[in-house]
């Protein structure tokens, strides 16, 4: 795919079904339609889950998810732990360890002691490494059609596929509906996020966040930065929420919950969607109201269409979500709009291959938003065209 590493909601999902496939998207990026989907194709990488634990949807605790993930009292300075994890640790910890620590203490008042304690007990996932390395950008790109756009949306675009999509609808149409009413964002574009994500929660990933955090802060120096931003995010969430760290799983790359978000965007769009006072993404309606929120602050246009497939070829042309062409342009290259244009004078030049050509798509506004989930063309027609079948399905 063409999606850019460390750029999207979630990291190249980076995550679970989609990537997660984004390694989305990893994922998120994620079932195995998630890991396939992100980066094997176009986004994520193609991993098998029987050998990547981020990918198996079995909860490793023994608690609940609802026990896991509803909030307890804070403790002052620090977050909650249970009895198990909440114990002393002689373990020595790097500079780099305990330079975080004293930035989480300065800046956000949390216990040096405990949060020292809670370092020393995560675990170390070469596992992780190895699977991010796979996500590196690679350079170079076919200039002969080979059906990448088909192999990716057949990963998603399914008929048992989307009759779990109806099912999920059906199930939450009344908060899909109250999510647009509020946000502008229809149901079938969050539908579409949570399917090519996590197949509409049944893939989440199983890894303990807190551990591929820790991993990738502390010894993956190529993206340690971003990633000690996240770790300090998912800290600050734990607790904000009242949730023991050690209780959250999620994707290899640390994306959470249905969207498979990163604990940035958990910080900065999260919504407590069912009004229960806790903002919990692996609860389908704050995820469902999340989402919305997302791509609302992302410039979601209400009532606008996302891209319209064109007739004709044009070649010399680059292509891609980050192109912008007036339609004259686009019109003098030899394309057509297949239909209305909405008013718009500009447009993305989107090219899919369908194994025996190019298709040309006009990549409107809306069809930018969802790129910003995650950055590639085809993670974005895939939620779009997903969430359209289940539409239609119903």
């Amino acid at each position: 795919m063409d999606k850019q590493l460390g750029g999207s909601i979630m990291w190249p999902v980076l995550h679970t079904m989609a990537d997660y496939g984004r390694i989305k998207n990893i994922g998120m990026s994620i079932s195995l339609m998630l890991l396939l989907t992100a980066c094997g194709s176009d986004n994520r990488n193609s991993n098998n889950p029987t050998t990547n634990p981020s990918l198996n949807s079995s909860n490793p605790t023994t608690r609940s998810l609802e026990d896991a993930h509803r909030g307890r009292t804070n403790i002052k300075g620090g977050f909650y732990l249970e009895p198990e994890h909440n114990i002393a640790q002689g373990r020595t910890l790097s500079a780099n360890h305990e330079q975080f620590i004293s930035r989480m203490v300065n800046k956000h008042g949390f216990d040096r002691q405990q949060l020292r304690n809670v370092l020393a007990q995560t675990n170390e996932l070469d596992w992780v490494i190895r699977l991010m390395d796979k996500q590196a950008p690679k350079a170079g790109s076919t200039t002969v059609p080979n059906g990448a756009w088909i192999r990716y949306k057949n990963k998603f675009i399914t008929p048992s596929n989307i009759s779990k999509g109806v099912d999920f609808w059906n199930k939450y149409e009344a908060e899909l509906n109250r999510a647009y009413q509020e946000y502008g964002v229809p149901p079938e574009i969050i539908v579409g996020i949570i399917g090519v994500e996590t197949g509409w929660g049944r893939v989440m990933g199983k890894t303990r966040i807190i551990d591929a955090l820790a991993t990738l802060s502390f010894t993956y120096p190529r993206r340690a930065d971003y990633f000690a931003n996240e770790l300090e995010d998912f800290l600050l969430m734990s607790r904000d929420e009242g949730v023991d760290p050690f209780e959250l799983t999620g994707s290899f790359a640390g994306a959470m919950g249905y969207g498979q978000f990163m604990p940035s965007a958990f910080r900065n769009y999260a919504v407590d969607f069912n009004q229960n006072g806790h903002t919990d993404l692996w609860d389908p309606v704050d995820a469902i109201g999340s989402i919305a929120n997302y791509f609302k602050s992302q410039g979601w246009q209400k009532r606008k269409t996302v891209a319209v497939m064109a007739t004709g070829q044009a070649p010399s042309l680059d292509n891609g979500f980050n192109t912008k062409y007036s339609i004259d342009t686009l019109s003098s290259a030899g394309l057509k709009p297949q239909s209305s244009l909405e008013g718009y004078k500009e447009a993305s030049l989107l090219r899919l291959d369908m194994g025996d050509r190019y298709q040309f798509w006009y990549g409107l506004p809306n069809f930018y938003v969802i790129t910003r989930y995650n950055h590639s063309t085809h993670y974005a027609m895939a939620v779009w065209q997903l969430g359209e079948a289940v539409k239609n399905a119903r």
